[in-house]
């Protein structure tokens, strides 16, 4: 209890056990605090990755029918010929003209 004070001592002990209390909760509540910020900014991160895979696809998406739409395109063998000196010797062109071939000869 605190002494002779001119404010009743029941006053004194009630404001200072508050105060002891405010003390003693502000790190619990201030960690709680950074837990609650931690989650969130974990939740934006994957939120963006997720948008990030989304934007990636449709750009993959874009460029597969581009590339395909170019196979499709090149009408004459003359320009599958120029194609061929271009790229001779490039195993992924070879194979790009050996599968264009193949669906030449389908249609």
């Amino acid at each position: 209890m605190a002494g002779d004070t001119p404010v009743n001592s029941q006053i004194t002990d009630s404001v200072t056990q508050a105060n002891v209390k405010v003390l003693g909760d502000a790190p619990a509540e201030s960690m709680g605090t950074v837990y609650q910020v931690f989650a969130q900014t974990v939740g934006v991160s994957m939120q963006n990755a997720v948008g990030n895979q989304q934007n990636a696809n449709t750009i993959d998406t874009a460029i597969t029918t581009q590339g395909v739409n170019l196979l499709y395109s090149l009408p004459t063998a003359t320009d599958s010929r120029a194609t061929t000196e271009v790229f001779s010797g490039n195993s992924v062109a070879e194979t790009m003209q050996a599968l264009k071939a193949a669906v030449q000869a389908f249609s």
